[in-house]
């Protein structure tokens, strides 16, 4: 049955959520990664896809997200603060244009950004693609069409905006907001010509299904890039006690998920700093092809040195 659904993936047929939770009964994760490998060099070759994200906008969200330190609604200690400032905003990418890492993205806490400071963001994002030439994302929450449209025009070509979880299993996690209210940014975004970058967390105590569920959902909406992140549960907010999914469990995901969305880019993001370096060397060769570099928000990520050199141990080029 593996070759059968590897085979089809490879001719661009998605596996179905049925397939793939039989594969993950059947087949030991080491066959899984494998199957998925083939299937990631066919489509994507072995030039691996970075990123990075400058966390613009820091705290006092008014959304009640469990897993979230930025939610008001937990208590975190992290840093707040309105707007990280252009000039910091425009270091740092440079640094990431010097450091060959690809793509770059201004991230904000809250539910959208307030309207009157659009302006603001088009105005730093025209000065980054001026200074740098960077290939530039954005990901400001629940945006409207004309507010999109306004990045676009600035420059933006990319939009993030993560489903974090099965539509099914969303409203037990948050409240304030929809997995509807995210479809319809992701549409918008894709209608004024933006690509979407768009996944979520695994381990949140969500089941295999769900969990694929995410995949095949984000890759419905359009995403060509699915950020894979893994629950670091932080002390202070509503999962801070939430058990740890295991290493084996996570590359099966990894591959199922690239048997289920073979085409995109599947992004390692935040939460890989507690696996084994054997495990972060699986997924680079069971389904993984791309990664988000540098600090992860409110989480501390590896250097850019070390995962350049990850990349190249597993025959990735830049």
């Amino acid at each position: 049955m593996l070759e059968k659904v590897k085979k089809r993936a490879i001719a661009g047929i998605p596996a179905t959520i049925d397939e793939a939770i039989e594969l993950n009964e059947k087949y030991s994760a080491d066959m899984l990664a494998d199957a998925a490998d083939e299937v990631r060099r066919h489509w994507c070759g072995d030039v691996i896809d970075t990123c990075s994200i400058v966390n613009a906008r820091s705290g006092r969200c008014t959304e009640d997200c469990k897993w979230c330190a930025q939610s008001r609604c937990h208590h975190t200690g992290i840093d707040e603060y309105d707007f990280v400032g252009e000039d910091e905003a425009l270091h740092a990418a440079r640094l990431n244009c010097e450091a060959g890492i690809k793509r770059y993205s201004l991230v904000t806490s809250g539910r959208k950004v307030a309207p009157g400071d659009i302006g603001t963001f088009c105005d730093v994002y025209r000065k980054v693609g001026e200074s740098t030439g960077l290939y530039m994302c954005a990901s400001m929450g629940l945006l409207n069409r004309d507010e999109l449209q306004a990045l676009y025009d600035a420059g933006v070509k990319r939009y993030h905006c993560n489903l974090e979880t099965s539509s099914d299993y969303f409203p037990s996690l948050c409240t304030t907001h929809t997995h509807a209210d995210k479809l319809r940014t992701i549409a918008l975004a894709r209608e004024v010509g933006m690509e979407v970058c768009c996944g979520g967390i695994i381990g949140m105590g969500e089941t295999m299904r769900q969990r694929l569920m995410l995949a095949e959902e984000a890759r419905e909406a359009g995403a060509v890039s699915i950020p894979v992140n893994i629950l670091n549960p932080i002390k202070g907010t509503a999962l801070q006690d939430v058990p740890l999914i295991g290493e084996e469990e996570i590359v099966r995901t990894a591959a199922l998920f690239r048997l289920i969305a073979p085409k995109v880019t599947l992004r390692f993001a935040g939460g890989r700093m507690r696996l084994s370096r054997a495990t972060m060397e699986r997924m680079l060769r069971g389904g993984i092809n791309g990664a988000l570099l540098g600090d992860m928000l409110t989480t501390v990520g590896n250097s850019v040195a070390e995962d350049k050199e990850l990349f190249r141990s597993t025959g990735y080029k830049e």
